[in-house]
This record gives structure tokens, C-alpha cells and sequence, in this order.
């Protein structure tokens, strides 16, 4: 049986992550995967009528196309082709109006009013020094190569959104706008942290816009792992890991699961004081997911909700506040924060002729099974009268169904674990590396390490440099 230097198992963002670079380093690699495609939650299937794609979980990007690992990669040699909506996202409003964010600051400020000039206080700056914090704030927590920007960052980060949003903005249209940007945490819009991701994803939109890659998400793990295997690394399909003795031998071990997945991994000689921790993880919220195959784009009655790749529905600051905090108090809202990508407006090759797709999700309790279908679309109807209308089919998972499509959806959970200010830069425990367990040959790659949830690969990416620094590096 072949020796390798680093077996990953998962093959997640995240698990080619990390086997790529080990590979590139000269090792011998093999990637494990359980399913029969590669790509975890990243993946594109025709969920409703023949000639419609869907992405079946993960489905706008711009965090893989600003990725510092991903833009190191030929991924364009590999076939991966992006598409730039021409708004990245937009908010729309009871009332026919909307709000859009848009790659230019300036522009986007334009349209607040009395909160422009707070606006380009608040973003233009972290905008413009993005990448002097980013390698940073994508990693674990540590002493940073540019202090004085990371620490300005992060004191507006720890906060709360509410907190923020009503420190920066008089008008409530804006803060609803700026909640629909942080609701992404799947957090309560007034605990600890919660801005970050309001923060982080609207300099996202600014300066690189809210990409996706063309013909569905799957073209970005195709890229991936063809360019992985054209460096000599090897992906195992259809053989999910049960008993780390069962495997090849290997230097190292790199999961790609969250810590409940890794507990039932037989003989990983994991200490109990390091098992009972693990045990203790928390996670987050779960999601209702739908996809439709429709007849016309959906008929929002604001223009820029028609331009817009991605759409945040939640009418007003209350409504986005109150819908996270019942889904964390173990309730369902009847007016929930609704997350919607509308793919086909941008990219024909997704449907037939003329034919569109909509993906869409929302926040329920860890677990639930709740059918969210006409509470969902009772939503955007109010959006985009006539929508319903013209669906022709639609797809829908629950929590469960989410977690059976990809064990690593523990409960609906789609970050890997809860994001607060407790496990956001310390999960999946409080340790030197978070990416070494108590076992010196096993790591943990998963979106349950820093810096958490999202397709950009740096969990892996970390968690190798970790894994090359303790067994390989001269």
C-alpha cells in the first residue's frame, strides 16, 4: 500500500485547499471524499427540470474570488470563468424603493441621503486598505503585519450591527441595508461581532463586486482539483472515513469535518481533555433552502433588485432584528431574512432559453424541519409581485435534508459551527494552532477553524502551513 506524507480527508473547499498546498510543497498527497463528486456543499445539480443548474449549496463567491490562496492558483487555465452582476447586491423596501451596493463607494453612498457622508466615513477607508488586513483577518488570531489598520478594523468589528448601524446611520433604510449585509453570520444583529460581517462582506462588494463562477459553483472545485491533480495529486471518490487505521499510512492527517464528525473518527488518539472540548463546540442556526426553475426573471418592482446578483430581503431594521433573534431563541418568524441569488440574469448557461433560476435560504433553529416554502415566497411576492406566477418547479431541504446532502451541515449549520465572539477566532477550541488537535499527526481543516465559514479556502490553506511547518519545513 502507497505511503503518503499527508492524507486529507473531505473534500470540501477547504480539504483541496489544503491538499493543494502540500502539494505544491513537493509532498505526496491523496484526498478521501465519502461522496461520489467532489466539493462538499460547493456543487451544482439539476434539482428541478432538465437543462436547469442549481448550486445545491453555496452559490455567490466573492470571498473565493478575493481569496489570497485562490488568486495564487491558474484557476483560469483550469476553466473557471467568473461573472460580475452588474449590482453585487441590493436591498428593496415595502414602499418600491431600494437600496444597491455597489462596486464604487462613492456611488453607493450617493443614495443615502442623510447618512452619505457616514457612509464614506465608515467604508472608504477599509476599503481602500483591504489588503494590508485581509491575510489577517483570514487566518488565526495573531500578532498583525499591519497593526494600527487591523486594530482601527477591528474596533468597529467587535461591536454589534445594531451597535454600529445606529452609531453611523439616521435613517432607517440604510441600517436595514447594512443589517442584510451582517445577517450573513447567521448571528443576532445585537450581539458581540456581528457588524464584522456586515463590514467584511460590503468592502467585498466595493472592491471586487459579488462574483460567481460561470455555469455553477462546481466550475470552481472542477478548477481546483484539476489543477491539484495536474501537480500529482490523487482524490479518492465514494470511500468515506471511518477508522483512521483503515487508511493508508501517512505522516499527517487533515480532516476536513467539524468536531461532532471527527469524534466518531475511530482511533484518532485524540486526548479525552481534547475530545470533551470538541464536545462542547457550539453550533449556529440552521438554513431552509429553495431553488426554482422559472419562467422569467423574478419581477422585482425596483430596477436595481433586477440588476443585482444577490438580493437581502428583510423590509426593515426590526424585521431582519427580530427575525435573527426568534431563530436563535428556537422560533420560526413569519417575516424572515431572506437571502436570494439570481444567477441566470447574468449567466444563459444555467437554463434553457429564456428560462431562469432563483436560489434562496433562511435562518431557522439548529435542526428544524419547518417547511419554509410559502413563508419564503409570501416574502419575495412582496418584493416582486407576480413571482409566484412564474415558477415552474421548485426544490427545498431542510435542515436534515441539508445535512444528509453534506454530513458537515451539522443541524442546517452552513459556517461549521456559530460564529459569535466566542468561537469566531478560537474555534474549534482555545489552543495554540486551532488547526492541531492533541494528537501531533491530526489536524482539523474544516470551516469550524479560523476564519470560519465561507468559499475561500483559507481554513485549508492555514491549516496546511500549520500541518508543513510541524512535519516538513526544513
Amino acid at each position: 500500500m502507497e505511503k503518503y506524507d499527508s492524507i486529507i480527508i473531505g473534500s470540501g473547499i477547504n480539504g483541496i485547499s489544503a491538499a493543494i498546498y502540500l502539494q505544491q510543497k513537493g509532498l505526496n498527497t491523496v484526498i478521501y471524499e465519502g461522496s461520489s463528486t467532489a466539493g462538499g456543499s460547493t456543487k451544482t445539480e439539476a434539482l428541478t427540470l432538465p437543462g436547469y443548474k442549481h448550486d445545491t449549496g453555496s452559490a455567490i463567491h466573492p470571498m473565493a474570488y478575493a481569496s489570497p490562496f485562490f488568486t495564487t492558483l491558474p484557476l483560469k487555465k483550469f476553466g473557471l470563468e467568473w461573472v460580475f452582476p452588474e449590482i453585487p447586491y441590493a436591498h428593496p423596501f415595502l414602499d418600491g424603493s431600494a437600496l444597491a451596493a455597489y462596486t464604487d463607494v462613492e456611488k453607493t453612498a450617493s443614495q443615502l441621503e442623510i447618512d452619505k457622508d457616514s457612509y464614506l466615513t465608515l467604508f472608504s477607508k477599509i476599503t481602500s486598505n483591504w489588503e494590508a488586513i485581509s491575510s489577517d483577518l483570514l487566518g488565526p488570531l495573531t500578532i498583525p503585519s499591519h497593526p494600527f489598520d487591523f486594530v482601527r478594523f477591528g474596533l468597529k468589528a467587535i461591536q454589534s450591527a445594531e451597535q454600529l448601524g445606529e452609531h453611523y446611520f439616521e435613517n432607517e433604510k440604510t441600517r436595514a441595508f447594512f443589517y442584510g449585509a451582517a445577517a450573513h453570520s447567521t448571528l443576532p444583529i445585537d450581539v458581540w461581532a456581528s457588524s464584522s460581517f456586515g463590514l467584511v462582506l460590503s468592502v467585498m462588494a466595493h472592491k471586487y463586486n459579488w462574483p460567481f463562477p460561470k455555469g455553477g459553483a462546481s466550475s470552481l472545485v472542477d478548477a481546483l482539483i484539476s489543477y491539484y491533480e495536474s501537480i500529482g495529486g490523487k482524490l479518492i471518490l465514494n470511500h468515506k472515513v471511518t477508522d483512521i487505521k483503515l487508511l493508508p499510512q501517512s505522516r499527517s492527517f487533515v480532516f476536513d469535518l467539524t468536531p461532532k464528525q471527527l469524534l466518531e473518527i475511530k482511533n484518532t488518539a485524540l486526548s479525552s481533555t481534547y475530545r470533551d472540548r470538541l464536545s462542547n463546540y457550539n453550533y449556529g442556526p440552521g438554513i431552509f433552502k429553495i431553488d426554482w426553475a422559472l419562467d422569467e426573471p423574478i419581477p422585482f418592482t425596483n430596477e436595481k433588485c433586477r440588476k443585482a446578483g444577490t438580493i437581502h430581503i428583510g423590509f426593515t431594521p426590526e424585521e431582519i432584528k427580530d427575525s435573527e433573534a426568534l431563530t436563535h431563541k428556537g422560533e420560526i418568524s413569519q417575516t424572515p431574512y431572506i437571502l436570494i441569488a439570481q444567477h441566470t440574469v447574468f449567466d444563459k448557461t444555467r437554463a434553457p432559453e429564456n428560462k431562469h433560476t432563483a436560489w434562496a435560504y433562511c435562518h431557522v433553529p439548529n435542526g428544524d424541519t419547518t417547511d419554509m416554502t410559502s413563508v419564503i415566497e409570501d416574502q419575495i411576492e412582496k418584493a416582486a409581485p407576480g413571482f409566484k406566477k412564474i415558477i415552474l418547479a421548485r426544490s427545498t431541504k431542510n435542515t436534515k435534508q441539508l445535512e444528509r446532502f453534506n454530513p458537515n451541515i451539522i443541524g442546517g449549520d452552513i459556517n461549521g459551527g456559530k460564529q459569535d465572539i466566542t468561537q469566531l477566532f478560537t474555534r474549534p477550541v482555545v489552543k495554540v494552532s486551532p488547526y492541531k488537535t492533541s494528537n501531533d499527526q491530526v489536524y482539523i481543516c474544516s470551516s469550524s477553524t479560523p476564519p470560519g465559514g465561507g468559499v475561500h479556502g483559507m481554513c485549508g490553506f492555514n491549516a496546511a502551513k500549520k500541518v508543513y511547518n510541524d512535519h516538513f519545513k526544513n
